[in-house]
């Protein structure tokens, strides 16, 4: 299994300002990845390079191999690109503009199953008869959607691509994605919605001020953050607070609430078991919470 897509040192300035910083990252075949940072964190320049409608001022892009700026037409019969603002030809419809997209990607595009395109209009309560300038915000991202999806492609690069959708929506196109992957399909997806991210991506990439700060698997990403330990025990619990690795205790009558570094929770549980432990909860981070921890500013609380 290769790539489908790799970046090797990409920078990208405007001007003086430099949006992408030496960006090295590799994407595997058929893996669901998630790009995640705030707002102006280089994100949308990063796939605008990777589409070629950017050109990275030095570095490398290229998807399935092939460079992304050299060779756009060709990569673009093997995507399906999602932004998270969509125009739309308002004199068309979205029925024609669905299947101008589609069929965009030449050979790939005749291939298309209408059982799909149809299921996906209605999975998305879509009406296709509409003419496009008559669509609010969600209703042009669902055109967009529906088009990416009904797609034979081998990659998905969405970009904020649930922006305006409602909650059931969302829950419809986190299926699609799920039955992309269940294919083999790869997806690169840029999104501000944690709990979207922890239940899709295989892997997580963090950019920051146009820095790529950290990559791993959710599992692997743990460590940047603690653990919310909730314990009730036959004996009032002590001593807690002079365990390194613990923070924020708050004690009751027989039992404790706190957060602990993962590095310190085989100290901590064994500590507590020689107070009868009755009940132990340990909940993970979330994905929120590593995020914030990367943005969160010296000496904030």
């Amino acid at each position: 299994m290769g790539y489908s897509v790799e970046l090797e040192n990409v920078s990208k300035f405007f001007g003086k300002t430099e949006a992408l910083k030496d960006v090295c990252l590799q994407v595997n075949e058929g893996e669901v990845f998630a790009y995640i940072g705030p707002n102006g964190a280089g994100k949308s320049t990063t796939i605008r390079v990777l589409l070629g409608i950017l050109k990275a001022t030095k570095g490398s892009a290229k998807i399935f191999g092939r460079d992304a700026w050299k060779d756009a037409v060709e990569i673009h019969k093997k995507i399906a690109y999602v932004p998270g603002d969509v125009n739309l030809w308002p004199n068309l419809t979205g029925g024609e503009v669905i299947d101008l997209f589609v069929n965009l990607r030449g050979d790939r595009g005749k291939k298309t199953d209408d059982a799909l395109r149809n299921r996906l209009i209605k999975d998305f309560n879509l009406d296709p008869t509409k003419k496009c300038r008559t669509y609010s915000k969600g209703n042009r991202q669902k055109v967009a959607l529906v088009a990416a999806f009904a797609s034979d492609v081998d990659l998905y690069i969405l970009d904020e691509p649930t922006s305006g959708l409602d909650p059931l929506m969302e829950q419809v196109f986190q299926a699609c994605v799920m039955e992309q992957k269940s294919k083999g399909k790869g997806v690169f997806l840029s999104s501000h919605i944690m709990s979207e991210v922890e239940r899709l991506c295989d892997r997580v990439g963090i950019i920051r001020e146009g820095e790529l700060v950290e990559v791993g698997t959710l599992d692997e990403l743990r460590h940047l953050t603690r653990y919310t330990m909730e314990v009730s025990a036959e004996r009032q619990i002590t001593g807690l607070n002079n365990l390194a690795g613990v923070h924020e205790l708050k004690e009751k009558t027989n039992s404790v609430n706190f957060l602990v570094d993962t590095p310190a929770m085989g100290t901590v549980v064994a500590h507590l078991t020689q107070f009868g432990i009755k009940k132990i909860e340990s909940t993970p981070p979330s994905l929120e919470e590593l995020f914030m921890r990367h943005y969160k500013k010296e000496g904030a609380s």
